[in-house]
């Protein structure tokens, strides 16, 4: 199943053989996919036969001689093939079946407003059942990934990364997209939906070359005449049955109510704000910003693969729209952030990349764009930043170096000093903000203060705050002129002086859709 570039001879279902393929455990192994990937399942890729005791009802064959959408009239024995999937997916998949329609619930909102900006024929939204079940973590033994399967010469062609760090053919958003388009270009190039289906899932040059030699452009005929085929061009018993499989479930799901299954509701589609993260943002500070655990954010962000997003590329992070709001002024906040995703390893002598490297799991060339060097040499006594696997012993190990660094980075811009009489909560009320941001700020594990301690508020910068600051008598601020320099953007400006987007378009009366420019001059207020 999955999709593969015009210039390869087939696609996924004839790339290798399942028994040549590794089986996806050792893929996983060999960090080829993600190591929470789920198999397809069994009825995915079933041939079915019809048990003598798995007659349709009166009811059953009323729907399946329905005629409706890309449907058109078949002869009986081109409905044969229809009749047994649909009976198939009526009575002994019926469970998964049903597991199928629920689990596809959260998305089918989304890929019917896709395919309907795309011009596409609604029927097409159920492809991803035939595909993987609407399975995002579905992966085949040949390595295609995500509900609509794509392999990752195919992916990458539509714009989909596939790589160490991330998956984007498991972000259901932009693997939709993708599809789309693709399955667009597939039909401009035929003519036809049955045969634009069957190159998707067995590649358009295999089903170019087999049409040509057949002398026809029609998918039934092609699949009578497979047997006179070459054996290069033959289609295999996967793409023969895909057209009526797809037939087949469209009927079961315009029917459902009639065939007595529950019904899909249309409104459990997720509110999501979707937001650029910065190469390197720690997805599981991040989560934690919103109140979120690791597995709720990565349900809702299956295509990273890490708990730090790629160090090499800005990519799209998808927040509940309840949380939003605190987990963005959190990525404005670099200050706060615990790195919890990262181990800092210090090197001991006789270490290597490649020692490391196999300590922890991690490629060689990850590890050096981790820590922006090229060098091969590494020094007893230097650290080095090792991405984490999400795992407890990861997040644990990296605990007790994540709290030292906040609370250095505290001391460093530390711009309040404890006065007799304060606490944690008469602070945070002085400064509007919260004993868990600022506890969380400056690396605290308890409410204890001391007399003349120094702390760091966050979005001191604002003008309220700074004020509140100047009241206290320990703040001063002072202007700053900053020339814009090449590569700039207020992003980064921001994280340079330790200030808010928000507040840097206030000062020079810009919003944050304004492009600056290399030379220009901007204010900065900086304590």
């Amino acid at each position: 199943m999955g999709l593969l570039i015009a210039s390869l001879a087939a696609g996924c279902s004839t790339k290798t053989t399942p028994e040549a393929a590794p089986p996806v455990e050792e893929q996983v192994a060999e960090n080829l996919v993600p190591d929470d990937a789920e198999a397809l399942e069994p009825e995915i890729e079933a041939t079915p036969e019809v048990a003598p005791d798995e007659d349709l009802t009166q009811t059953e064959q009323a729907v399946l001689n329905q005629r409706f959408g890309l449907l058109f009239d078949l002869e009986p024995h081109e409905n044969d093939e229809v009749e047994l999937f649909f009976t198939y997916y009526n009575h002994k998949a019926r469970k998964t079946m049903e597991r199928w329609l629920k689990r596809s619930q959260p998305y089918l909102p989304y890929v019917r407003r896709v395919f309907t900006q795309y011009g596409l024929p609604q029927d097409l939204v159920l492809l991803p059942f035939v595909e993987s079940g609407y399975n995002v973590r579905a992966y085949s033994w040949a390595g295609a990934g995500g509900m609509w399967q794509f392999m990752r010469g195919t992916g990458r062609l539509y714009g989909l990364k596939a790589d160490w760090w991330i998956d984007e053919r498991r972000d259901p958003y932009k693997a939709t997209d993708a599809a789309a388009r693709h399955l667009r270009d597939l039909h401009d190039k035929f003519g036809d939906w049955y045969l634009a289906l069957a190159a998707y899932n067995a590649g358009e040059g295999k089903i170019s070359r087999a049409l040509k030699q057949a002398k026809c452009d029609d998918f039934f005929e092609l699949t009578e005449k497979n047997r006179k085929l070459s054996r290069r061009n033959r289609l295999k018993r996967e793409t023969r049955h895909y057209v009526p499989k797809f037939i087949a479930i469209s009927k079961i799901f315009q029917n459902l109510d009639t065939l007595g299954f529950e019904p899909v509701s249309w409104d459990m589609e997720i509110e999501i704000v979707p937001v650029k993260v910065p190469g390197g943002t720690d997805l599981l500070a991040l989560a934690r910003a919103g109140g979120m655990t690791w597995k709720e954010f990565h349900d809702m962000n299956p295509a990273f693969r890490r708990q730090v997003s790629p160090p090499h590329m800005e990519a799209t992070a998808y927040l509940p729209s309840d949380k939003a709001d605190k987990m963005i002024a959190y990525l404005s906040e670099p200050g706060a952030q615990p790195y919890a995703g990262y181990i800092r390893y210090r090197v001991r002598s006789g270490d290597s990349w490649w020692v490391i490297s196999r300590r922890y799991g991690v490629p060689i060339n990850v590890l050096k764009s981790v820590n922006n060097t090229r060098s091969n040499i590494l020094r007893p006594g230097q650290h080095v930043m090792v991405p984490g696997h999400g795992s407890k012993r990861t997040v644990t190990a990296s605990a007790s170096s994540s709290t030292a660094k906040t609370r250095a980075i505290a001391a460093k811009r530390g711009n309040y000093v404890v006065r007799s009489g304060d606490n944690l909560w008469s602070i945070a009320r002085s400064f509007n903000t919260t004993v868990a941001t600022l506890k969380r700020s400056n690396g605290l594990r308890s409410n204890r203060l001391k007399v003349g301690q120094k702390l760091y508020i966050p979005n001191s910068s604002s003008a309220a705050t700074k004020q509140a600051v100047k009241d206290a008598g320990k703040v001063k601020t002072e202007l700053v002129h900053y020339k814009v320099r090449r590569g700039d953007n207020l992003y980064s400006i921001s994280r340079k002086f330790g200030v808010k987007v928000s507040d840097l378009c206030h000062w020079n009366s810009i919003s944050a859709k304004t492009t600056i420019y290399a030379g220009q001059k901007l204010k900065v207020y900086v304590q």
